[in-house]
Parts: C-alpha cells; sequence; structure tokens
C-alpha cells in the first residue's frame, strides 16, 4: 500500500503536476457558471509555475538536504563494504535499446567504480530493481555489470539485487545480502539530496552506513540567490525537492525512518 501511495498521490502532489492539473481545471471552470474561480486557478497556476521554474525556490529546498552530510572523510581508512543505491539507469529505455542508458543519477555508478578500483578488499553491492508502479521484466540492476565492467570492475565482484522498487527495499535487501557484522565500516552511495532520507531508513532497518553523498544539484549558499535560466531545471529542481520532502515526512509518519530530518551521528 505504501509503495502504491508513493507511485500515485506522491506523483500527483509534485508542484508541476499538481500547478498543471489545476490550470487545466481552471480552464475547465472558465465554460461554466464559476468563471471567476476559473480565471483565479489559471492566473495562479501560471504564476506559481513561474516562480517555482524561474526563482531560486528549487535552490533553496534543496540545499539543507544536500548539506545535511558532509563529503566522506578517507582518513579513516578503507570500508569494507559499498552499498550503492539504484537510480542510475533507466531500465524501460534500457531494455528497449539493448544497453543501459543513464538518467540524471549516473555519478552513483561512476563514483562506485572509483571506490571499488581504490578499496579493492570492499565488497560491491548494487539495490535496484524496477520503480514504476506496474511493474515490468526490466530491471536496472540487468544492466549495471556491463556498466562496472566497462568502467574496470569486474563483474563477478557485483553483488546484485534486482528486488527492489524503493528505498525502504533497498535497505532490506542489501542488508541481507551484506550480512554486516559488528565494526564493519559500510558506506552508501546515493544522491546527496536523496542521503537523509535514505540514510534514516538503513539506520530503521539495523544497517550501519556511511554516507557518500554524489549527485549534487545546487553549488553552494551562493545558489539560494541564483535564477534559473532555464523554467525546466527550475522545475525539475523544484519537484525533486518537494518529493523528498514529502518522503522524509511521509516514511517517518510510516515509522519506516529513524528520524523526520536524519542528521550525521556523532563523533
Amino acid at each position: 500500500m505504501f509503495f502504491l501511495l508513493s507511485k500515485t498521490f506522491g506523483v500527483l502532489v509534485l508542484p508541476t503536476n499538481l500547478l498543471i492539473i489545476a490550470a487545466v481545471t481552471g480552464v475547465l471552470l472558465l465554460r461554466t457558471q464559476f468563471v471567476s474561480l476559473g480565471r483565479k486557478l489559471v492566473t495562479a497556476s501560471i504564476l506559481l509555475l513561474v516562480i517555482c521554474g524561474v526563482s531560486p525556490l528549487g535552490n533553496v529546498l534543496l540545499y539543507p538536504l544536500e548539506q545535511r552530510f558532509p563529503p566522506w572523510n578517507a582518513a579513516n581508512g578503507a570500508p569494507d563494504g559499498i552499498v550503492v543505491l539504484g537510480g542510475s539507469i533507466d531500465a524501460d529505455l534500457s531494455a528497449e535499446r539493448g544497453t543501459a542508458v543513464f538518467s540524471r543519477a549516473a555519478d552513483r555508478v561512476i563514483v562506485a567504480a572509483e571506490l571499488a578500483r581504490r578499496y579493492p578488499k570492499a565488497r560491491l553491492i548494487f539495490t535496484g530493481g524496477s520503480a514504476n508502479l506496474l511493474e515490468t521484466d526490466a530491471k536496472e540492476a540487468d544492466y549495471v555489470v556491463a556498466v562496472f565492467e566497462a568502467l574496470g570492475i569486474p563483474g563477478q565482484r557485483l553483488e546484485i539485487d534486482r528486488r527492489a522498487r524503493n528505498t525502504d527495499e533497498n535497505a532490506e535487501f542489501s542488508k541481507a545480502i551484506a550480512a554486516p557484522k559488528s565494526g564493519q565500516r559500510w558506506l552508501l552511495l546515493t544522491s546527496a539530496f536523496h542521503m537523509p532520507r535514505s540514510v534514516g531508513i538503513f539506520r530503521k532497518a539495523g544497517f550501519a552506513v556511511e554516507p557518500y553523498p554524489v549527485d549534487w544539484r545546487t553549488g553552494g549558499a551562493v545558489d539560494l540567490l541564483t535564477f534559473s535560466p532555464f523554467v525546466v531545471q527550475g522545475l525539475e529542481r523544484t519537484d525533486i525537492a518537494v518529493r523528498e520532502w514529502i518522503g522524509l515526512v511521509a516514511y517517518w509518519i510510516s515509522g519506516k525512518t529513524s528520524a523526520l530530518f536524519p542528521a550525521p551521528m556523532p563523533r
């Protein structure tokens, strides 16, 4: 049920979708007795779409998510293992084209390969199935082995989970594969904006991980005042940030995360 709600209600309430629905509703109302309400809806929707697409709103919402966990400190020594969350490869497009087709989060795989070369004794786990509401045979994990091999990492070194549909299942299935022992150090590699929710879920699952954020969408505090030259880019950032904030609240209410806004563990 939680997965179903996240793929239906969670998508509908994203700013871009919600405002487009409001605008269309407003247009339809223009042909009814509620003309005044229709005009207000259309005007408000267009104004808010411009704000979401051009203003720094998306950056303002993303910045605290991406700043929550600092870059990983290599001075503490080599990790025992690395868990890489899916989200880098579009499984459906990959199935159609017969080769791995990357999305915006390609950093997750590229950096994981770099870490695997740097720490040859560390175990490497990739967790990613199909995030579609209507699941297909196309699984992200089915295409990632060839990518790692192209990046110089032997395929037999990679431990694969192809069942996970969301972050909660990423934590559950990767923990089962890793079977982490007390004292071991495991890195969790995912996009910086997704790290707070991911860490909270892994902690709740009893899998202690060290955050290794990648795939930043903001450059720093200066972006809090930076307007987007491309409306599509601004809308994308706003949608991503709102989705994560909603996810944090939803996972916390449902008891699937350790805290509302997980923070670094004290040293």
